[in-house]
């Protein structure tokens, strides 16, 4: 095990107390290792910092004043020792195979640069029948394209660069635009068949999504247009 390539992974979190140990626990039962993980606080006014501190020096804690998941999972970058890069949002939840099934694409496709996989999503054991009005959960699994479920080569992810943090710190659109910035400029992503996370929809996550929809449009056109700005 000690000739395995490093993961270092990430996890921003910021008023997630209900989730947060799920989601660490997720995180240290993975059958690949060696990984080392970073809980970033982005200023909690509730226990999540106290829940991430048990699980010190298993995984280290890093506290932020509030500035969104960007610069959360940013701040721990400088201080990643890993070859590979995993993020993990603090309501959502790995499988337990989930590193060594992307690690075993990288070793069998050397030039990949993202091995991302599906996710599984699944309403929040909380909520009643009036909390799960509106909230919509996909039957099958997905193609996982949220930060949760990819695994990044590190050298490949400087080339894409840091999270934007000028987004709005509620949303995940520096993760789709890091995406975007992944596909302009031609990075080998694979998909894998195999689940890989499960994603938690409650009614803080559904809310986001709905306000997020034009800002992904923008998103998206800003990428075509710089696109087609380099064909000319």
């Amino acid at each position: 095990m000690g000739n395995q390539p490093l993961v270092s992974a990430i996890v921003p979190v910021r008023n997630c107390e209900r989730y947060l140990a799920e989601a660490l626990d997720s995180a240290l039962a993975q059958t690949y290792l060696p990984v080392e993980i970073f809980v970033v606080d982005d200023g909690s006014a509730d226990g999540s910092g106290e829940i991430a501190k048990r699980y010190v020096p298993a995984v280290r804690y890093i506290f932020q004043t509030s500035a969104g998941a960007a610069a959360a999972r940013n701040r721990a970058i400088p201080l990643a020792k890993g070859d590979f890069f995993a993020f993990l949002d603090a309501d959502d939840v790995w499988l337990p195979d989930k590193l060594a099934l992307q690690m075993a694409a990288f070793d069998a496709e050397p030039d990949l640069d993202i091995v991302t996989g599906h996710v599984q999503q699944f309403i929040s054991p909380e909520l009643d029948a009036e909390g799960m009005k509106g909230v919509y959960c996909p039957p099958e699994p997905m193609p996982g394209y949220i930060p949760t479920a990819i695994l990044v080569k590190r050298e490949a992810f400087f080339r894409i660069g840091l999270f934007d943090e000028n987004y709005p710190a509620e949303y995940q659109m520096e993760f789709i635009n890091w995406c975007a910035r992944a596909v302009e400029l031609g990075l080998h992503i694979k998909v894998l068949p195999e689940l890989v996370a499960r994603r938690r929809l409650h009614q803080t996550n559904q809310e986001r999504s709905r306000n997020s929809r034009l800002e992904i449009v923008r998103i998206l056109k800003a990428s075509l247009d710089r696109r087609r700005g380099e064909n000319g």
